[in-house]
């Protein structure tokens, strides 16, 4: 935090004369109100709101003061939409960030700084170097560390053939559990800039524990809470869906290589002869071949996602309510985003960061 009352007594007098000064240029006027708003007590974030500026700039400012007076804030070498390194430091530069890959345009301009000597004012004059170079603030996708290139391709071609064979008299469907905490799960949305928005915060103790499973085809969900996600909930699942279907003559089922959906239970529970159930497995360290996955997603998005529940029974009801009721009955609108349209995540295609 910058302390209050750092300007002498002629340096506060010249930045008054400038401000007042008409005929001054505006870039040194704006230097010269941020510093004295500062010296008041104002914070950075105050001084940038009232300036229309960011953060960033107005410390800038205030280091250039600190590091040579007057003088330094009447220096202009760097900042803007401008480049002010020349090509062999951009290269430097360069090199150095595919290396490093760096977090922030803080870290990058600071590093800048130490070593060509020059100071970007601006977040916006330095990110705009930085696309100038080529490069783009992403986030890393996660990808299994075990995740199976050959093993995916297998599944898909496999996923592929049943899906063409499948006959009238038969269904598939894909099953996975999800375990929802009643905790609020803020998002980002836009509001009214002088609107300050808040959301009520819950305990996150209690978690919905759900076994459930959806057909693409059609959007029916069958969706089972249990105390715990195991070979006896699998089963209760099992025979939810077989119940669902009960004029077909095969169920095939997907779902990946959890312990419980291998279980002795299950296995003797499928070895009944009236049974009309195929499971299929997914390769393992692959939901992303698991649709049902994307259907968490939309859950989220509709039901947690910045909105707050005074009980756990509001928070089950509400999840439960979107997955048996609303996602059959608005199917038309969840299809495009919960889809078999699979791909083959190839780790040799990224650069893994360590």
């Amino acid at each position: 935090m910058i302390r209050s009352d750092f300007l002498s007594d002629d340096d506060r007098e010249a930045l008054h004369a400038l401000v007042r000064n008409g005929s001054a240029a505006s870039r040194f006027t704006r230097r010269a109100n941020a510093i004295l708003l500062l010296n008041k007590g104002w914070s950075c974030s105050e001084v940038s709101q009232a300036l229309f500026l960011d953060d960033d700039t107005i410390r800038s400012w205030y280091k250039l003061y600190e590091q040579d007076g007057l003088a330094g804030l009447q220096r202009f070498s760097a900042g803007g939409s401008a480049g002010f390194l020349n090509a062999e430091q951009e290269a430097e530069l360069k090199a150095w960030m595919e290396t490093c890959v760096p977090r922030s345009t803080c870290e990058i301009g600071a590093w800048i700084e130490k070593k060509f000597g020059i100071v970007y004012e601006s977040r916006s004059g330095l990110a705009g170097l930085l696309h100038k170079l080529g490069f783009k603030f992403r986030k890393p996708k996660s990808i299994p560390r075990q995740i199976d290139e050959d093993k995916q391709k297998v599944f898909i071609e496999h996923y592929h053939n049943l899906m063409n064979s499948v006959g009238d008299d038969e269904a598939v469907v894909f099953v996975d559990a999800v375990h929802p905490t009643h905790e609020a799960r803020p998002v980002g949305c836009w509001t009214p800039k002088d609107e300050p928005i808040a959301i009520a915060q819950t305990s996150g103790r209690q978690r919905l524990n759900i076994h459930g499973a959806i057909d693409l085809e059609t959007g029916q969900t069958r969706m089972i809470e249990v105390e715990t996600v195991d070979a006896a909930s699998t089963i209760r699942l099992l025979q939810a869906i077989a119940a669902a279907y009960p004029t077909l003559i095969l169920i095939h089922v997907i779902l990946d290589n959890a312990r419980y959906h291998h279980a002795k239970l299950v296995q003797e529970w499928l070895r009944q002869s009236n049974c009309r159930i195929k499971l299929h497995f997914l390769p393992s360290y692959c939901p992303h071949l698991n649709p049902i996955e994307r259907l968490w997603g939309i859950m989220h998005k509709h039901v947690t996602h910045n909105k707050s529940y005074p009980t756990y029974t509001d928070f089950a009801q509400s999840i439960l309510k979107f997955l048996r009721h609303d996602v059959p009955q608005k199917w038309k609108e969840f299809a495009d985003s919960v889809t078999d349209n699979f791909r083959v995540i190839q780790p040799s295609q990224f650069r893994v960061l360590t």
